[in-house]
């Protein structure tokens, strides 16, 4: 999908010839091929009367090597004779002509900079995402909005061309290079033809074939971003997902039984659910939401917090419902699907042999978790059966799964999924299911705003092991205080805080001191 936000009209596709220095600044992570598409530039320009230079500036390791490329050229025509021009090192803030960034955060690297100025700067940036370290390690939803840094690109630079160029190159065979190559060509920016930018790809020797397939994909995606937008036209709803014969039933009693706001969502979540166990346990999610949909307010004015509050809750009842245990964990990486995608992602040919070491730590309570639930709180409370097994779950493992043995050993463990209902972690999960759906009911017809908030706080419990005990521990904090928050004018948004504390660190020390603060404003109360 290309798109493009530009302030004046469209750049004119010939290029125009100028008696001045050119500055460009290329934002690019390892691999994509950034040393590639300076030195393309500068021979660009020096075969056709320029003299240029680059340099590059190695940024940090969290974003794989992310390194600054800056170019200058200047016209030889316009330098007098026995003279050469001086030319920087680096880009100085508002004064660089072309920006290109190979992905969105360096985009947004690139503003943070102020190398992109209104009255100059071409910016052309890839919209797909490769999320930083931080965003990655975030207890929450860590990603920076896509939305704020396009925002940020448009009102910053004079011409703002975007389109996912990382699809183009992986279509076309090629890497991002060549693609960013071919829009930068479709500005008209630089004094030079579309020949004479393919011509530098051809004199290079080396993948010749893909690199112009990309190149002409970025120029023919450049093109089109910079025609008009097209009046945008708003979708009356989210799309239901289509489902299969087996799951028909429960998409007619959705239709049916529910609002029309809520349909995506829930049938999401059945879908889900029936991967995950099969289609009872997706009837069971109806059945758990039908006393929220009868407890829903009435009142006309409520009607949007009351869409919101079924959304929500249908959205993280179908998330904690599908929590992370062994045979989850053993039944995704056993897929063919994972195969087929990991082998894509490295472009395996039929000539190579796929290897998948996968490292494996479960701890006692993850032992004890899959078991019946007798036979697995009696391990956990026996001190003999604990010491005989504890030894084996210190040190982790490496399971090779592209290997018979280690595929078929989690493919045992994931075949135990019909067992799943009678496991000590399915009954307690669905305990603790239960009383969090049994509070948001009985908020939801008197303070519905507290009930979303409610329903939100779910996104704390997740994951598994170390994560899993943190986070339902933050979950169980919080809710011990919902009686007092119930009683304060600004309980939803107290809730809120508590739930954004938890997220902001794994200590806890943030929430805790929110939580003394909320108790000590309580009491003064």
């Amino acid at each position: 999908m290309s798109a493009v936000l530009d302030k004046p009209a469209a750049a004119s596709m010939q290029p125009a010839p100028v008696k001045h220095g050119i500055t460009i600044a290329i934002l690019a992570m390892g691999g994509e091929g950034g040393g590639v598409l300076a030195d393309w530039l500068v021979d660009l320009a020096e075969q056709n009367g320029y003299y240029a230079q680059t340099t590059s500036v190695p940024g940090v390791a969290q974003r794989t090597g992310a390194t600054v490329y800056y170019l200058e050229m200047f016209p030889e025509a316009a330098t007098p004779a026995g003279r050469m021009p001086v030319m920087a090192l680096s880009p100085v803030p508002g004064d660089v002509d072309v920006v290109i960034a190979s992905e969105l955060m360096e985009a947004g690297r690139a503003l943070q900079r102020g190398l992109v100025t209104a009255d100059r700067t071409t910016f052309v940036a890839s919209t797909h995402r490769v999320y930083s370290m931080t965003e990655r390690t975030a207890m929450g939803d860590g990603r920076v909005s896509a939305e704020k840094l396009l925002a940020g690109g448009q009102a910053a630079a004079k011409q703002f061309i975007t389109a996912d160029f990382a699809l183009l190159a992986e279509t076309t065979g090629s890497l991002i290079s060549p693609a960013l190559y071919g829009a930068l060509a479709a500005t008209g920016r630089l004094p030079f033809t579309r020949a004479q930018f393919e011509d530098t790809i051809s004199r290079g020797g080396v993948g010749v074939k893909s690199s112009l397939k990309a190149f002409a994909a970025g120029f023919d995606a450049a093109v089109q971003a910079l025609k008009p937008a097209a009046p945008a036209v708003i979708a009356s709803a989210t799309p239901v997902p289509p489902v299969g014969p087996k799951l028909a039933a429960l998409s007619h009693r959705i239709q049916s039984g529910f609002a029309l706001a809520n349909h995506a969502t829930l049938t999401a979540g059945i879908l889900r659910l029936a991967d995950y166990q099969d289609v009872d346990y997706a009837t069971r999610y109806l059945d758990l939401l039908q006393p929220l949909a009868r407890a829903l307010p009435v009142d006309p004015v409520q009607a949007a917090i009351a869409a919101e509050l079924m959304d929500d809750s249908a959205r993280h009842l179908a998330l904690w419902m599908s929590y992370e245990d062994t045979v989850r964990v053993a039944d995704l990486k056993t897929r063919r699907s994972r195969f087929n995608r990991v082998g894509g992602e490295v472009k395996l040919s039929q000539a190579q042999h796929l290897g998948i070491n996968e490292f494996l730590h479960p701890r006692i309570e993850e032992i004890a978790d899959t078991l019946p639930a007798g036979m697995g709180r009696w391990l956990l409370a026996t001190g003999w059966a604990r010491a005989c097994v504890e030894p084996f779950t210190r040190k982790g493992r490496v399971v090779q799964t592209s290997s018979i043995r280690g595929y078929l050993l989690l493919y045992v463990i994931a075949a135990m999924r019909p067992l799943r209902p009678r496991s000590l972690r399915f009954e307690v999960e669905h305990q603790r299911i239960s009383n969090w759906l049994g509070s948001i009911v009985q908020l939801a017809p008197m303070q519905a705003a507290l009930a979303l908030e409610v329903a939100r706080a779910q996104r704390l419990v997740k994951g598994y092991g170390d994560t899993h005990a943190r986070g339902w521990g933050n979950f169980q904090k919080i809710m011990a205080k919902l009686p007092q928050l119930q009683a304060m004018p600004n309980g939803p948004a107290q809730l809120k805080a508590l739930v954004q504390a938890a997220l902001a660190d794994d200590s806890g020390d943030a929430l805790g001191k929110l939580l003394a603060a909320t108790t000590a404003t309580t009491v003064t109360t």
